[in-house]
């Protein structure tokens, strides 16, 4: 690297070893190979800790430990989580402003077990800002802890929406407030606007050539 690395270059690098760690203990049978494992975590949760002050490492360790499971089930894997952008007839996108950051984004959240992607779109827009919407396309598969948006593991599915009722209602606890912009009058602050502004209104546009979105692989994946 040609610059001093930061604090969500150091997350990312802990929760890396932590999963390779995590992984380890749910499918290795020796006692020498967990010792190693253990260690491994110890070593994530002090880089962890310098990167945002997390809690004391013994704890993250134990918090660590406990996610751990036996064979497949201790494969750690990325959580997933499901965004929408939703355009109505006059080109506009449906944002929120969420309760814990302040910032503006398009309405996301937790895949839900028992509902397809899709569904989970539907559903998050509705509970959100009460907006109902139909799923068009899928236009971006992100990383969330490259954009800087999580300091947990997730990969976030977009879907591009159209809005088909409903009438505005944010979430008394999720969201401070919703609202639909134009892309000449979008809110502040929003969430990472570089990444996705482009791709959210081209796809509102309907342009029919529009590829789905991803992160470009790196040639050394630790490297941001």
């Amino acid at each position: 690297m040609d610059r001093r690395p930061t604090a969500q270059d150091l997350l990312g690098w802990a929760e890396a070893l932590s999963g390779i760690a995590r992984t380890g203990l749910g499918f290795t049978q020796s006692q020498y190979e967990r010792e190693r494992f253990e260690e491994v975590l110890k070593v994530a949760a002090e880089i962890r800790a310098a990167a945002h002050s997390d809690p004391d490492v013994d704890t993250l360790v134990g918090e660590w430990m406990k996610t751990v499971g036996q064979g497949v089930a201790g494969y750690v894997t990325p959580k997933v989580a499901i965004g929408a952008v939703v355009g109505n007839a006059e080109g506009e996108i449906l944002l929120v402003q969420r309760a814990d950051s302040g910032l503006w984004l398009y309405p996301t959240g937790w895949a839900d077990v028992g509902y397809s992607a899709a569904e989970v779109a539907v559903k998050e827009v509705h509970e959100e800002t009460g907006v109902r919407c139909e799923p068009v396309r899928l236009i971006a598969v992100l990383d969330g802890m490259r954009l800087g948006l999580t300091r947990i593991p997730l990969y976030s599915l977009v879907f591009h929406c159209r809005a088909t009722g409903g009438e505005l209602c944010p979430h008394p606890l999720e969201t401070r407030d919703v609202g639909w912009f134009g892309r000449d009058r979008l809110p502040a602050p929003l969430a990472n606007v570089e990444r996705w502004v482009d791709m959210a209104f081209s796809a509102i546009d309907e342009q029919e050539h529009l590829a789905v979105d991803f992160d470009a692989p790196r040639t050394v994946p630790w490297v941001t």
